[in-house]
């Protein structure tokens, strides 16, 4: 097991340096080989021509490209100074530069809204893996039921609907009409009640969509597994149904499961952009939308990074949990 471990962790590692090499390349290889300046979109279009060489000076867009390479790797991983106009300042690691709209550091903007994010992601994650695994195996045991019917049809619902109308909908009713729930964000440390009260929506509304699509899978994984022959050899050996169902079909149930659930939850830390939007949560969403509108490099590329390293480890910890849900895996 250990030896597989360290394999997966080599992998991610190469995946990690590859994501970057690909993000320095769009950001910064690209622009320059188009003719675009990333120093006009730091201080405008219309600032003179020695405003624009202090901001290269600066930002060492100037620089060899191998010299910008190694800048930007040594700045994620240890940070970076900029000197320019006699003055320096220390960009501390994880360096993704200096916003071109406030001049603020990019990661201390995404460390204040990476929190938020987090909680809506695995408050969700939590909620749509009891609620679909729940359906979806209930489904699959009881094929052609109104049960069957009639959870598959409000799941296809869930997929259908967009977060925008759910969240509005959700709002509109528990939040503006009963008054059941709060409609603003609260920070956790601040107070739990608020916290919790202004999170429930966000939570549902989300795990509502995916729910509803964990549902439909975790069934249709249910119904082949079911059928198996070892299931068949169980059953003879004399097993009850329970002990089947969760030491047999449920192990191999969960694979496909577990891919899906790395997959999403990766990349619902890198920001549920609708669902942040929708319930104005101070998340990474929120942050990245506002950053495209402004057209504000540094901050758009933070939080592709961040979105893609949690992509990555999240698979990474699928692999880990493959190996240990099926020995096959590790052996292969």
């Amino acid at each position: 097991m250990l030896t597989y471990i360290i394999r997966r962790l080599f992998a991610a590692a190469v995946m990690l340096i590859v994501i970057m090499l690909a993000v320095f390349s769009i950001f910064f290889l690209i622009p320059k080989w188009t003719g675009v300046d990333p120093a006009t979109m730091y201080v405008g279009k219309q600032s003179d021509a020695a405003a624009l060489e202090g901001i290269r000076e600066k930002l060492g867009l100037g620089d060899p490209i191998l010299v910008q390479l190694f800048e930007f790797f040594k700045g994620i991983l240890v940070g970076r100074d900029y000197t320019g106009g006699g003055d320096t300042i220390h960009c501390s690691a994880p360096c993704f530069g200096y916003s071109f709209k406030t001049e603020q550091a990019i990661w201390p903007i995404l460390a204040d809204r990476l929190p938020v994010t987090l909680q809506l992601a695995v408050g969700a994650a939590l909620i749509w893996l009891l609620i679909g695994l729940t359906a979806g195996v209930l489904s699959a045991l009881k094929r052609g039921s109104v049960w069957d019917r009639g959870a598959m049809i409000v799941a296809l619902g869930g997929v259908s609907l967009p977060i925008y109308f759910t969240g509005l909908v959700s709002l509109a009713v528990f939040s503006y009409g009963l008054g059941w729930v709060s409609n603003e964000y609260t920070p956790l440390e601040e107070n739990f009640g608020d916290w919790f009260s202004g999170m429930i929506l966000p939570w549902v509304t989300l795990a509502f969509l995916f729910g509803a699509m964990y549902a439909r899978l975790t069934r249709a994984t249910m119904l082949e597994v079911m059928g198996e022959d070892y299931i068949r050899t169980a059953r003879a050996k004399g097993l009850g149904e329970g002990a089947v169902i969760r030491k047999h079909a449920m192990r191999s149930t969960m694979t496909p499961i577990i891919t899906l659930l790395g997959v999403d939850l990766g990349a619902l830390i890198g920001g549920a952009i609708l669902t942040e939007t929708t319930f104005s949560l101070p998340g990474l969403g929120q942050a990245v939308l506002k950053a495209i509108g402004e057209r504000d490099l540094p901050l758009i590329l933070g939080v592709t990074l961040i979105t893609a390293s949690a992509v990555v480890l999240a698979n990474l910890v699928v692999d880990v949990l493959y190996g240990v849900i099926d020995p096959r895996v590790r052996l292969a």
